[in-house]
Protein backbone atom coordinates (compact mmCIF):
# COMPACT_ATOMS: atom_id res chain seq x y z
CA UNK A 1 0.00 0.00 0.00
CA UNK A 2 3.17 2.41 0.91
CA UNK A 3 4.26 1.53 -2.68
CA UNK A 4 1.24 2.46 -4.78
CA UNK A 5 1.50 5.42 -2.73
CA UNK A 6 4.90 6.55 -3.25
CA UNK A 7 4.03 5.87 -6.87
CA UNK A 8 1.11 7.72 -7.21
CA UNK A 9 3.06 10.94 -5.34
CA UNK A 10 5.67 10.08 -7.58
CA UNK A 11 3.58 10.28 -10.72
CA UNK A 12 1.67 13.79 -9.68
CA UNK A 13 5.02 15.26 -9.44
CA UNK A 14 6.02 14.28 -12.93
CA UNK A 15 2.35 15.56 -13.75
CA UNK A 16 3.21 18.87 -12.39
CA UNK A 17 7.31 19.41 -13.74
CA UNK A 18 5.92 19.23 -16.74
CA UNK A 19 2.97 21.72 -16.66
CA UNK A 20 5.66 23.83 -15.55
CA UNK A 21 8.13 22.99 -18.15
CA UNK A 22 5.30 23.89 -20.74
CA UNK A 23 4.45 26.61 -18.62
CA UNK A 24 7.80 27.38 -19.09
CA UNK A 25 8.33 27.29 -23.00
CA UNK A 26 5.24 29.30 -23.24
CA UNK A 27 6.43 32.17 -20.88
CA UNK A 28 9.70 31.57 -23.57
CA UNK A 29 7.75 31.91 -26.91
CA UNK A 30 6.27 35.07 -25.07
CA UNK A 31 9.37 36.89 -23.73
CA UNK A 32 10.63 36.00 -27.52
CA UNK A 33 7.45 38.09 -28.68
CA UNK A 34 7.88 40.67 -26.43
CA UNK A 35 11.41 41.11 -27.09
CA UNK A 36 10.75 40.79 -31.06
CA UNK A 37 8.03 43.72 -30.44
CA UNK A 38 10.69 46.07 -28.75
CA UNK A 39 13.11 45.36 -31.35
CA UNK A 40 10.92 46.43 -34.25
CA UNK A 41 9.80 49.53 -32.10
CA UNK A 42 13.08 50.24 -31.71
CA UNK A 43 13.36 49.86 -34.97
CA UNK A 44 10.86 51.65 -36.28
CA UNK A 45 11.33 55.03 -33.79
CA UNK A 46 15.08 54.68 -34.96
CA UNK A 47 14.16 54.92 -38.58
CA UNK A 48 11.13 57.55 -37.75
CA UNK A 49 14.04 59.29 -35.69
CA UNK A 50 16.16 59.38 -38.94
CA UNK A 51 13.75 60.35 -41.52
CA UNK A 52 12.82 63.03 -39.50
CA UNK A 53 16.66 64.29 -39.09
CA UNK A 54 16.35 63.66 -42.91
CA UNK A 55 13.94 65.37 -43.96
CA UNK A 56 14.28 68.52 -41.39
CA UNK A 57 17.60 68.35 -43.93
CA UNK A 58 16.10 68.39 -47.16
CA UNK A 59 13.52 71.34 -45.93
CA UNK A 60 16.42 73.71 -44.65
CA UNK A 61 18.03 72.90 -48.25
CA UNK A 62 14.69 73.34 -50.01
CA UNK A 63 14.42 76.38 -48.33
CA UNK A 64 17.92 77.47 -48.84
CA UNK A 65 17.91 76.74 -52.69
CA UNK A 66 14.21 78.49 -52.79
CA UNK A 67 16.36 82.02 -51.18
CA UNK A 68 18.70 81.22 -53.32
CA UNK A 69 16.69 81.33 -56.29
CA UNK A 70 14.79 84.69 -54.67
CA UNK A 71 11.76 82.13 -54.41
CA UNK A 72 9.60 83.03 -51.66
CA UNK A 73 7.72 80.47 -49.96
CA UNK A 74 4.53 80.56 -48.30
CA UNK A 75 3.93 78.96 -44.96
CA UNK A 76 0.57 78.90 -45.17
CA UNK A 77 -0.51 77.99 -48.37
CA UNK A 78 1.76 75.40 -47.96
CA UNK A 79 0.06 74.17 -44.81
CA UNK A 80 -3.52 74.79 -46.86
CA UNK A 81 -1.97 72.43 -49.37
CA UNK A 82 -1.14 70.10 -47.37
CA UNK A 83 -4.80 70.12 -45.45
CA UNK A 84 -6.04 69.61 -48.89
CA UNK A 85 -4.11 66.75 -49.68
CA UNK A 86 -4.88 65.04 -46.48
CA UNK A 87 -8.43 65.87 -46.95
CA UNK A 88 -8.66 63.99 -50.25
CA UNK A 89 -6.85 61.61 -49.71
CA UNK A 90 -9.83 59.33 -49.89
CA UNK A 91 -10.07 61.04 -53.89
CA UNK A 92 -6.66 60.50 -54.77
CA UNK A 93 -6.75 57.26 -53.80
CA UNK A 94 -8.99 56.54 -56.51
CA UNK A 95 -7.34 58.10 -58.72
CA UNK A 96 -4.63 55.96 -58.27
CA UNK A 97 -6.75 53.14 -58.04
CA UNK A 98 -8.38 54.33 -61.35
CA UNK A 99 -5.26 55.01 -63.15
CA UNK A 100 -4.51 51.27 -62.38
CA UNK A 101 -7.70 50.17 -63.74
CA UNK A 102 -6.89 52.08 -66.76
CA UNK A 103 -3.73 49.99 -66.92
CA UNK A 104 -5.55 46.94 -67.13
CA UNK A 105 -7.74 47.85 -69.48
CA UNK A 106 -4.96 48.92 -71.83
CA UNK A 107 -3.18 45.38 -70.78
CA UNK A 108 -6.29 43.90 -71.90
CA UNK A 109 -7.45 45.70 -74.69
CA UNK A 110 -3.86 45.35 -76.35
CA UNK A 111 -4.39 41.72 -78.63
CA UNK A 112 -7.48 43.14 -79.53
CA UNK A 113 -5.73 46.69 -80.50
CA UNK A 114 -3.05 44.63 -82.52
CA UNK A 115 -5.35 42.47 -83.88
CA UNK A 116 -7.45 45.61 -85.27
CA UNK A 117 -3.89 46.91 -86.67
CA UNK A 118 -3.21 43.65 -88.61
CA UNK A 119 -6.73 43.97 -90.21
CA UNK A 120 -6.50 47.10 -91.30
CA UNK A 121 -3.19 46.45 -92.82
CA UNK A 122 -5.04 43.90 -94.79
CA UNK A 123 -7.61 45.81 -95.74
CA UNK A 124 -5.21 48.24 -97.17
CA UNK A 125 -3.30 46.18 -98.50
CA UNK A 126 -6.59 44.60 -100.43
CA UNK A 127 -8.02 48.03 -101.49
CA UNK A 128 -4.01 48.71 -102.81
CA UNK A 129 -4.38 45.70 -104.31
CA UNK A 130 -7.58 46.61 -106.06
CA UNK A 131 -6.49 49.50 -107.32
CA UNK A 132 -8.09 51.79 -105.27
CA UNK A 133 -5.03 54.31 -104.42
CA UNK A 134 -4.58 54.37 -108.43
CA UNK A 135 -8.46 55.42 -109.08
CA UNK A 136 -8.69 58.13 -105.97
CA UNK A 137 -5.21 59.51 -107.44
CA UNK A 138 -6.56 59.60 -111.46
CA UNK A 139 -9.69 61.18 -109.57
CA UNK A 140 -7.65 63.95 -108.27
CA UNK A 141 -6.22 64.37 -111.63
CA UNK A 142 -9.17 64.77 -112.93
CA UNK A 143 -10.54 67.13 -110.20
CA UNK A 144 -7.39 69.11 -110.82
CA UNK A 145 -8.05 69.39 -114.62
CA UNK A 146 -11.48 71.19 -113.75
CA UNK A 147 -10.39 73.43 -111.72
CA UNK A 148 -7.34 74.25 -113.99
CA UNK A 149 -9.98 74.57 -116.93
CA UNK A 150 -12.75 76.50 -115.65
CA UNK A 151 -12.79 79.61 -113.52
CA UNK A 152 -14.17 81.29 -110.56
CA UNK A 153 -17.33 82.46 -112.81
CA UNK A 154 -17.99 78.81 -114.28
CA UNK A 155 -18.11 77.47 -110.61
CA UNK A 156 -20.80 80.36 -110.08
CA UNK A 157 -22.44 79.37 -112.96
CA UNK A 158 -22.67 76.18 -112.00
CA UNK A 159 -23.70 76.88 -108.66
CA UNK A 160 -26.80 78.76 -109.91
CA UNK A 161 -27.90 75.93 -112.28
CA UNK A 162 -27.05 73.11 -110.12
CA UNK A 163 -30.88 72.23 -109.78
CA UNK A 164 -31.56 72.73 -113.34
CA UNK A 165 -28.52 70.31 -113.94
CA UNK A 166 -29.82 67.74 -111.75
CA UNK A 167 -32.93 67.99 -112.67
CA UNK A 168 -31.45 67.27 -116.58
CA UNK A 169 -29.80 64.50 -115.67
CA UNK A 170 -32.70 62.84 -113.37
CA UNK A 171 -34.78 62.79 -116.58
CA UNK A 172 -31.87 61.45 -118.85
CA UNK A 173 -31.72 58.66 -115.85
CA UNK A 174 -35.28 57.44 -116.08
CA UNK A 175 -35.71 53.63 -117.55
CA UNK A 176 -37.37 54.78 -120.41
CA UNK A 177 -35.63 57.58 -121.59
CA UNK A 178 -32.52 55.35 -121.39
CA UNK A 179 -34.20 53.22 -123.41
CA UNK A 180 -35.24 55.96 -126.21
CA UNK A 181 -31.50 56.75 -126.20
CA UNK A 182 -30.03 53.51 -126.58
CA UNK A 183 -32.27 52.62 -129.64
CA UNK A 184 -31.33 56.22 -131.02
CA UNK A 185 -27.64 55.01 -130.56
CA UNK A 186 -28.81 51.26 -131.79
CA UNK A 187 -29.76 52.79 -134.84
CA UNK A 188 -27.39 55.12 -135.43
CA UNK A 189 -24.54 52.72 -135.61
CA UNK A 190 -26.52 50.92 -137.54
CA UNK A 191 -26.15 52.66 -140.06
CA UNK A 192 -23.64 53.20 -142.65
CA UNK A 193 -22.89 57.07 -142.29
CA UNK A 194 -20.56 57.13 -145.66
CA UNK A 195 -22.94 55.42 -147.78
CA UNK A 196 -26.18 56.98 -147.11
CA UNK A 197 -28.73 56.54 -150.39
CA UNK A 198 -29.24 59.88 -151.83
CA UNK A 199 -33.32 60.74 -152.17
CA UNK A 200 -34.36 62.94 -155.23
CA UNK A 201 -37.04 65.45 -154.44
CA UNK A 202 -39.64 63.44 -155.98
CA UNK A 203 -37.96 59.99 -153.95
CA UNK A 204 -38.41 62.35 -150.63
CA UNK A 205 -41.99 63.43 -151.07
CA UNK A 206 -43.00 59.33 -151.77
CA UNK A 207 -41.35 58.67 -148.56
CA UNK A 208 -43.06 60.81 -146.98
CA UNK A 209 -45.97 59.49 -147.80
CA UNK A 210 -45.39 56.59 -145.99
CA UNK A 211 -46.35 55.25 -142.70
CA UNK A 212 -43.49 55.39 -140.65
CA UNK A 213 -42.48 58.93 -141.94
CA UNK A 214 -45.66 60.18 -141.31
CA UNK A 215 -45.10 58.83 -137.90
CA UNK A 216 -41.57 60.55 -137.40
CA UNK A 217 -42.97 63.60 -138.70
CA UNK A 218 -45.79 63.51 -136.09
CA UNK A 219 -42.97 62.54 -133.09
CA UNK A 220 -41.03 65.96 -135.14
CA UNK A 221 -43.90 68.48 -134.63
CA UNK A 222 -45.32 67.37 -131.76
CA UNK A 223 -41.88 67.46 -130.18
CA UNK A 224 -41.18 70.90 -131.14
CA UNK A 225 -44.72 72.18 -130.08
CA UNK A 226 -43.86 70.96 -126.73
CA UNK A 227 -40.92 72.42 -126.30
CA UNK A 228 -41.98 75.96 -127.35
CA UNK A 229 -45.22 75.31 -125.20
CA UNK A 230 -42.92 74.64 -122.16
CA UNK A 231 -40.32 77.68 -122.74
CA UNK A 232 -43.12 79.72 -122.76
CA UNK A 233 -44.64 78.77 -119.77
CA UNK A 234 -40.94 78.96 -118.02
CA UNK A 235 -40.49 82.70 -118.94
CA UNK A 236 -44.17 83.48 -118.64
CA UNK A 237 -43.30 82.08 -114.87
CA UNK A 238 -39.67 84.71 -114.64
Amino acid sequence: MLIINVQKKENMDNNIQEQINDINRKLDLVLEEVLAQKQTRQSIEDLTADLTIIGTDIFASTVTELDNAGVEVDGEAVKLLMLKLVRNVDTITELFEMLESGKDLLKDMSPIVQQVGLDGMHLMHDIEKKGYFDFFKEAIRILDNIVTHFGAEDMKLLADNIVTIMETVKNLTQPDMLKAINSALVVYKSIDVENVEEYSLFKAMLAMNSKEMKKGIGFMITFLKNISKNTNEHQNKS
